[in-house]
């Protein structure tokens, strides 16, 4: 499994880390997302293979989330 943490601007409440969690959560190939609003991050435990960075950000992004690079 890869560790991906990423920088995401826009998050600011419950709903927010619902909303990314459940999202990344869903992809094949994701074994654990987990959200620091303080920190603005997602780290993403995935196989790189079946869920690659760009598929995450995408997912990310269609939240409504800005994935900074």
């Amino acid at each position: 499994m890869e560790q991906t943490t990423l920088t995401v601007k826009g998050m600011s409440c419950g709903h927010c880390v619902k909303a990314v969690e459940d999202s990344v959560g869903k992809l094949t190939g994701v074994e654990s997302v987990s959200v620091n609003l303080d920190a603005g991050t997602v780290q993403v435990s995935h196989d790189a293979t079946t869920a690659d960075r760009k598929v995450i950000e995408e997912t990310i992004e269609d939240q409504g989330y800005d994935v900074v690079q």
